[in-house]
């Protein structure tokens, strides 16, 4: 459905109420003092200035009351609250939600990928797996070799490449080295396995300094030399002893050109949407992510659910007050007791910093786009997964195997999110945002949709799609999502992404242990 508004603001429109239960409202544009309103019949007059997206309350809320929005719990009222006043972090609490799970109590069936309908144009890669870009990919062990990576994958920027080979990148990182060996080692050894064997990257090379504790021999097989490539699409080599800087680079190269030659034979074909592997994330948010980019990212994750393709939610901090919504729609109990015990893992990893809380997650910019605290957040973040049944929840950086909707264990910091679902195998990801980011990643398409107009028009290099006209009134959220689903296709079969033309690699792997 359309909003029922309209882009000039009005008593009836200047405000959205998001569920009939709700006791706030969200100012869909800036109000001053003294505005009039009129919500689901309720007229009331603002007290003080409300910027866009912030709440403003509909009716006397006493203290300790529980504040709603979307029809759920986001925190008690510090003291009272009129109606017209603004109702923020000054006049709102947070506290920790003792939440009621409804687990399944009967085993769904895993969904079959259909291969009729939309389709695309993407590698078939040996694996079944497919790819939406040609990459060659050359990825640092460690930090001592990060430079070299990015000299060995800039020396190709000038270089005329054959025309399905999308680039040489590289993949620079400051891990690797001064880790404990256990789980922070095996967490950075399968993020950069999954990059090196990304359906997205036709070959690579591992490169090391040869000191580190991230031993290139873990990616080429215990039994290759450090300095000699195996066969098929993957070499490996270090900076000692290819002699330094320059001999790496000079002997990437020549296996580098090698790799060229036999990605320019690789050829698009076409492949059902099933195929796609989705990843969604969102950062910079605003109090309109959850009523406009988020629902219809959602709408479109639905979209490619039916079809048996996979939309991966990930950012464990942004489920947090917000779980008990999936855990209904889980697969399984199994399915479901995995979720929970990604936030409990989750909240032991913050408890070992003092002081830390999931509440510390929204940012200044997140507040000052009107979402208040975590719950709030969460709620408007887990839209991004629609409606459809979880399927299955992986581990950071875990190779996502099933089809159907599933969640990936991930911090909320977007580049570390990223380079998870990234190693995970998603070769698609949409990225929502209402303050305005500007993030991408090296080997993979990011489809950036604007929550807000005003950040559209702001950031218009950045951006890719406008959902902002769901709250003016121009679009619902169906068509925004179909548009959304259907700009993927395009994505997916080779169109660029605003990120990808302005040359966005960010790639952060997620540091779990102690520096040494």
């Amino acid at each position: 459905m359309l909003l029922e508004i309209a882009k000039l603001p009005t008593a009836e429109n200047s405000a959205i109420r998001l569920h009939p239960s709700d006791n706030v409202a969200i100012a869909r544009v800036a109000l001053a003092k003294g505005t009039g309103l009129l919500v689901g019949g309720l007229r009331l007059e603002t007290r003080q200035d409300i910027p866009a997206g912030h709440k403003v309350a509909l009716a006397e809320i006493q203290p300790g009351q529980m504040v709603l929005r979307y029809g759920q719990a986001i925190g008690r009222a510090r003291g009272p609250i009129s109606p017209g006043e603004h109702v923020h972090t000054h006049n709102l609490s947070f506290e920790e939600l003792r939440l009621e799970y409804e687990f399944p109590l009967t085993e769904a069936s895993l969904p079959e990928p259909r291969p009729e309908g939309p389709s695309f144009f993407g590698y078939l890669r040996p694996d079944g797996r497919v790819g939406t870009r040609n990459y060659v990919a050359v990825v640092a062990a460690s930090n001592c070799a990060a430079h070299t990576a990015e000299e060995i994958a800039r020396s190709y920027r000038d270089e005329a490449l054959p025309e399905n080979v999308d680039g040489v990148v590289s993949f620079p990182h400051g891990e690797g080295c001064g880790h404990s060996m256990g789980p922070d080692v095996d967490q950075l050894r399968r993020t950069l396995s999954g990059v090196l064997a990304h359906p997205n990257v036709f070959a690579a090379v591992i490169l090391g300094l040869g000191c580190e504790v991230n031993q290139i021999d873990h990616y080429l097989g215990s039994g290759a030399p450090a300095g000699e490539a195996p066969t098929g699409n993957l070499a490996g080599l270090t900076l000692q002893s290819s002699g330094g800087t320059r001999g790496a680079i000079t002997l990437a190269r020549r296996q580098i050109g090698q790799f060229i030659e036999r990605a320019a034979g690789a050829r698009r074909t076409s492949v059902p949407a099933s195929r796609i592997v989705l990843g969604l994330n969102c950062g910079g948010s605003d109090s309109f992510s959850g009523i406009t980019a988020n629902p219809a990212l959602g709408y479109c994750s639905d979209l490619l659910s039916e079809l048996g393709g996979t939309p991966v939610l990930a950012e464990t901090p942004e489920i947090f007050g917000a779980e008990h919504l999936l855990v209904k729609r889980a697969r399984n109990r199994q399915v479901a007791e995995k979720l929970l015990s990604s936030i409990r893992e989750y909240k032991r990893y913050l408890n070992r910093f003092e002081g830390s809380s999931f509440d510390d997650n929204p940012s200044p910019g997140n507040k000052a786009g009107g979402l208040t605290n975590i719950l709030e957040k969460s709620l408007g973040a887990v839209a991004k997964g629609g409606t459809s049944r979880l399927i299955e929840v992986y581990e950071y950086a875990q190779r996502i195997s099933t089809p159907g909707f599933a969640f990936m264990n991930t911090p909320g910091y977007d580049p570390v999110s990223l380079t998870g679902l990234a190693a995970g195998g998603c070769n698609l990801i949409a990225f929502t945002t209402g303050r305005g980011s500007a993030i991408g990643f090296p080997t993979i398409p990011v489809l950036k949709i604007s929550t807000n107009s005003d950040t559209y028009r702001r950031m218009t290099d950045n951006m890719d799609i406008n959902a902002g006209r769901i709250a003016e009134g121009e679009r619902s959220v169906a068509e925004v999502g179909r548009e959304i689903f259907d700009r993927l296709l395009e994505v997916a079969s080779g169109s660029r992404t605003a990120a990808e033309r302005l040359g966005h690699q960010e790639f952060v792997p997620w540091r779990i242990g102690p520096v040494l």
